[in-house]
């Protein structure tokens, strides 16, 4: 929490310096704060125009923030620590493997070393996958742009330097789609899918079995739940903006394709759009509401409840309604304590919707489904708006600003900031039955 909070402290102080901002330009200090937040959270939203507001030093705060925050504080921390030589202790290894939910204290700090290894790798493919489009239309600067957008697009940001209207103007263009979805997969497909996937690989190299035999359940789990989320949104979009004239109507049947694909992958908490936003039915909002709710998977740098905790939950109801004592997935049952977190998560974060959608409604004049569309997109850190960011008022600023830290950091984090010093209730009260349903 306090490692975040520090960060955006930061961010807001270095987006307001002169140097950061082009002549003759300047930036209230709700809205340096709202961009630090929207950048360290790796969300998307601002009230300004980044690429006309921002002079290159401030574009360049903007990508380490938007790093910052997709790589997260751990990762960073255990980063700087060995190029300082500094000695990694037994408390920041514990940290590390609570982070990535891992459970072995080996090799960590060569994991995180792989991870920032890794990320440089694919962000450096995207950004030259880029420049092909951008250096022939902006020249020099084309570069730059490639390599802003590939961070922003792999750390799930959805923040780029085009204007108003996100990649609007690249709709039908084949090289920005396809480098976007890839980079927003491989981001939110999370780094322990990545180590599960090599192993596989070398094990199906030596002989040594059939990848799927030997993958882990998480990662399994990761890899059907993300591709069937994919499916389903491209499906919805087009059975909901087939004849849409201000959506998908007027393409051809190709570029609807890879329209729709476009908008499945960027509820996966990306944030860039081809389309706007408020020209979706209403039926596709409260259907894009869900995806964007789910978001990304565990471990990676998507944000939302994550697609594994919403199967267990699903699990979890379907073995209560068959009478089942256990839950089970794939054949291999899950925890109570795994349950209780998931429902723990949800519960929490649909709570905070709630609650900050009813603040908003309270302080803005925006319709019921653009406010609930604006602080979902906050919550799950994903950065599409139907057009209500631009007009918000200070009070506004401020609860959006709450929503995406909070989606942010999480409410495990949250709950261990202010709990874990506490020590564990080892009372047991007796058993009483009460009436449910």
């Amino acid at each position: 929490m306090l490692g975040f909070l520090a960060a955006i402290a930061a961010g807001t102080a270095c987006l307001m310096l002169p140097v950061s901002l082009r002549w003759g330009k300047s930036i209230e200090f709700i809205d340096a704060l709202f961009l630090s937040v929207s950048s360290v959270c790796v969300t998307g939203l601002s009230t300004v125009n980044v690429g006309q507001t921002f002079s290159g030093f401030g574009q360049l705060v903007l990508l380490l923030l938007i790093q910052f925050g997709g790589l997260g504080i751990v990762t960073f921390t255990t980063m700087v620590l060995c190029l300082f030589r500094r000695r990694i202790t037994l408390t920041d290894r514990m940290l590390i493997q609570s982070s990535y939910n891992l459970d072995t204290l080996s090799g960590l700090v060569r994991l995180t070393i792989r991870i920032v290894k890794v990320s440089a790798c694919i962000e450096v493919l995207g950004a030259l996958s880029y420049s092909l489009v951008f250096v022939p239309e902006y020249g020099a600067v084309g570069l730059w742009y490639g390599i802003f957008h590939s961070v922003s697009a792999f750390c799930n940001a959805g923040i780029d330097l085009l204007g108003g209207n996100s990649f609007c103007a690249y709709a039908d263009n084949v090289i920005i789609n396809f480098t976007t979805t890839l980079l927003v997969v491989l981001g939110g497909l999370g780094f322990p899918v990545y180590w599960e996937l090599a192993r596989c690989a070398r094990a199906r190299v030596k002989g040594n079995g059939g990848p799927v035999r030997r993958m882990s359940l998480h990662a399994r789990l990761v890899l059907i739940v993300t591709a069937a989320l994919l499916v389903l949104g491209v499906a919805l979009t087009l059975l909901l903006e087939y004849d849409n004239p201000a959506t998908l109507g007027p393409m051809s049947v190709p570029d609807k394709l890879m329209a729709a694909l476009f908008q499945s992958m960027t509820l996966r908490t990306a944030g860039f759009a081809c389309l706007p936003q408020e020209n979706f039915t209403g039926a596709s909002s409260m259907a894009y509401l869900v995806l964007m709710f789910i978001g990304g998977s565990p471990g990676g740098t998507a944000g939302g409840v994550k697609t594994v905790t919403v199967v267990v939950l699903l699990a979890s109801m379907l073995s209560n309604i068959r009478g089942r004592a256990d839950v089970s997935i794939l054949h291999r049952s899950i925890s109570d304590e795994t349950v209780r977190r998931c429902v723990a998560i949800i519960a929490f974060s649909f709570t905070v919707l709630l609650v900050l959608t009813t603040a908003l409604l309270a302080v803005e004049r925006g319709g019921f489904l653009d406010t609930l569309y604006e602080m979902t997109s906050a919550i799950a850190t994903v950065g599409l708006s139907r057009g209500l960011t631009g007009s918000l008022s200070c009070a506004g600023k401020l609860i959006v600003s709450l929503a995406m830290y909070l989606g942010r950091i999480g409410p495990i984090t949250l709950a261990l900031a202010f709990n874990g010093s506490r020590p564990a209730q080892k009372t047991a009260w007796a058993e009483s039955r009460i009436i449910i349903g």
